[in-house]
């Protein structure tokens, strides 16, 4: 049941920014498991004012084409299917839109199953 959000400076293409949510949707079906239909994305562009990085923290080199992907999720997934994620998204990412691997920034937010409501006021998951 992930949410994913998007953020990017803003100039990329409609299709570029598209294309970008593809890719991370299709990794996190493929990589974390996720049912193909379970796609909730936001792709937000912000101003350059107003999406502050370090160009160079942990010894990694940024560059404007920046992004950072945020997946709130399940709990639940060891620390080898998360490293293989992280790789696999920047690789994807990378490959298909020549984004620098250095310029993924992956953040997972883990949650209990009681913090979901998908519509209606309903949630499925408590019993």
């Amino acid at each position: 049941m992930p949410l994913t959000r998007i953020v990017t400076l803003k100039g990329r293409s409609s299709e570029e920014k598209a294309q970008i949510g593809e890719i991370v949707l299709q990794t996190i079906v493929d990589k974390l498991h996720v049912p193909a239909n379970d796609r909730f994305l936001i792709i937000e562009e912000l101003e350059r004012e107003h999406f502050s990085f370090d160009p160079t923290c942990l010894d990694i080199e940024r560059s404007e084409g920046f992004l950072i992907v945020q997946i709130t999720l399940n709990a639940g997934r060891s620390a080898d299917v998360k490293k293989e994620f992280y790789a696999e998204l920047a690789e994807q990412l990378h490959q298909q839109r020549d984004i620098r691997k250095e310029d993924v920034f992956i953040n997972l937010i883990e949650v209990t199953k009681d913090n979901w409501s998908y519509g209606n006021g309903e949630a499925p998951f408590i019993v």
